[in-house]
C-alpha cells in the first residue's frame, strides 16, 4: 500500500526547490524494507538519477549486503567512544556531495554520542531542508504515539522513538506488507537474524500474535495517512462532495427514549461496514435540557463510547445546518436518524430536518428508524 501527497507546482515558485522523503514502512524487522529501498534505487540509478547511500543496515543478510553493489556509498563517520570506533551517516558528506536522492535506513535510530544531531531523523530533516530528495525505512513500533501500546501487545519497551510527524509531513509513505506466518518462516530460515537469536525472537517479540498486532498498527498508521493526504487533496481542489473511500456512520440524536436504538443501529450498521461511528447532538443555544434529558444525554454519550464510536455535542441555531456540515468534514457516507416527532403542519411551516439533510447531501445513505414512541415529546 502507497499513499504519496500532490507534488506541488515548482514553476509557482521558481527559486524553491521542494526535497521529497519516501518512507518505506514496516510492521517488523525482517518484512523487507532495506531491501525494497535497493530495489528502488537501482531502478532509479537505471534511469539515470544521481542516487547514492547515506547509510544502510544490512544487519548480516547476504541479499540485501548484495543489492548495495553498485551504489554510490558516501563514506561513514568513525567516531572514538570509549575505545571503540563507531560509524554513522556522514550527513555534511551527504549535503556537500548533493545528490538527487539519497538513502538513509533505520529513521529511529540513535547517533553515537560527538554526532551534531541525537537522532538520524533529526539528521534527515537537515538533508531536506538542503534540498535533498530522502528514500528512508522506520517500523511502526518506533513512532511515539504508538510506544505503550506496542509495550502493552509485545511486553518489549522501544526506546528508540521518532515524531509521528515525520510520517506525517512525508510526501510517500509505501507499507512494506508480509504476513506473521511468511515473517515467522524468514526468521526460522536464518533471513532475519543469526539462527541461535531465533529462539528467543520467536518466544517474545516475534510471537505470531504480536506480528498480528503490529501489522495491524501498520496498516491503520498507512490508512490514516491516506485520510489525511486524501482530505488535502480534497480542500485544495475544493471538492465538497463525498467519497466514499471508507464508510463513516453518523447518528443524529435527541435525548429521546429512541436514541439507544438508533445508536445500536448505527453500530451494527458500521461494525458490518468496518466504519467509523460518530453520534451527533446538536444543541439549540440557550436551550435548557430538562435534568431527565440531561442525564439522558451522559447515558447515550457512555453508551456511544462503550460501543467504541464518539460522541459529539454541538451547538448551533439551525441543527440541519449543523448535521450536513458535520457529515460533509468527516465524510460521512451513511447517516441514521430517528423519525421526526413534528406534526405535519410543523413540517410545513419549519421545514423538515431529514428532508433538508437529503436535498442538500450526495453521496450519503439516510436510514430512517421508526419510533414505536413517537409520541414522546421530550426536548
Amino acid at each position: 500500500m502507497a499513499t504519496s501527497r500532490e507534488q506541488p507546482d515548482d514553476q509557482a515558485v521558481p527559486h524553491q526547490k521542494h526535497a521529497r522523503h519516501k518512507i518505506f514502512l514496516g510492521a517488523a524487522p525482517g518484512v523487507g524494507k532495506t531491501f525494497t529501498m535497493l530495489s528502488e534505487a537501482h531502478r532509479r540509478f537505471e534511469r539515470g538519477e544521481d542516487i547514492v547511500i547515506g547509510i544502510v543496515e544490512t544487519h548480516g543478510r547476504a541479499e540485501t549486503a548484495k543489492l548495495i553493489e553498485g551504489l554510490e556509498q558516501i563514506p561513514r563517520k568513525q567516531l572514538q567512544y570509549r575505545g571503540t570506533v563507531l560509524e554513522e551517516m556522514d550527513t555534511a558528506a551527504v549535503i556537500a556531495r548533493h545528490p538527487e536522492w539519497v538513502l538513509v535506513d533505520e529513521l529511529a535510530h540513535t547517533n553515537a554520542p560527538g554526532t551534531i544531531h541525537a537522532k538520524r531523523w533529526q539528521s534527515v530533516i537537515e538533508i531536506l531542508t538542503a534540498g535533498i530528495n530522502v528514500i528512508s525505512t522506520v517500523n511502526v513500533q518506533h513512532f511515539e504515539s504508538l510506544n505503550d501500546t506496542v509495550f502493552e501487545i509485545t511486553g518489549v519497551r522501544v526506546r528508540e522513538t521518532l515524531p509521528d510527524a515525520i510520517l506525517d509531513e512525508a510526501d510517500e509513505v509505501v507499507l512494506i506488507d508480509v504476513t506473521p506466518d511468511a515473517l515467522i518462516n524468514r526468521l526460522m530460515r536464518g533471513d532475519i537474524y543469526a539462527k541461535e537469536k531465533v529462539p528467543q525472537a520467536l518466544s517474545h517479540f516475534f510471537r505470531k500474535g504480536n506480528l498480528g498486532a503490529l501489522r495491524e498498527l501498520a496498516l491503520r498508521k498507512t490508512a490514516d495517512e491516506v485520510d489525511e493526504q486524501l482530505q488535502e487533496y480534497r480542500e485544495n481542489k475544493r471538492i465538497s462532495e463525498t467519497w466514499a473511500t471508507q464508510d463513516r456512520v453518523l447518528v443524529c440524536l435527541t435525548p429521546r427514549p429512541i436514541a439507544e436504538k438508533l445508536i445500536r443501529h448505527g453500530y451494527r450498521l458500521a461494525r458490518r461496514l468496518k466504519g467509523a461511528l460518530w453520534c451527533v447532538y446538536v444543541r439549540v443555544p440557550g436551550t435548557i435540557l430538562n435534568e431527565k434529558s440531561e442525564a439522558t444525554l451522559q447515558k447515550l454519550a457512555e453508551m456511544t463510547r462503550n460501543l467504541g464510536g464518539e460522541m459529539v455535542i454541538i451547538e448551533d441555531e439551525e441543527p440541519a445546518r449543523e448535521i450536513i456540515r458535520f457529515a460533509k468534514e468527516h465524510q460521512v457516507t451513511f447517516m441514521v436518524m430517528g423519525q421526526s416527532v413534528r406534526t405535519r403542519l410543523q413540517e410545513i411551516l419549519w421545514g423538515s430536518v431529514i428532508t433538508r439533510i437529503m436535498r442538500e447531501t450526495s453521496n450519503i445513505n439516510v436510514l430512517v428508524v421508526a419510533d414505536s414512541g413517537a409520541d414522546d415529546k421530550t426536548p
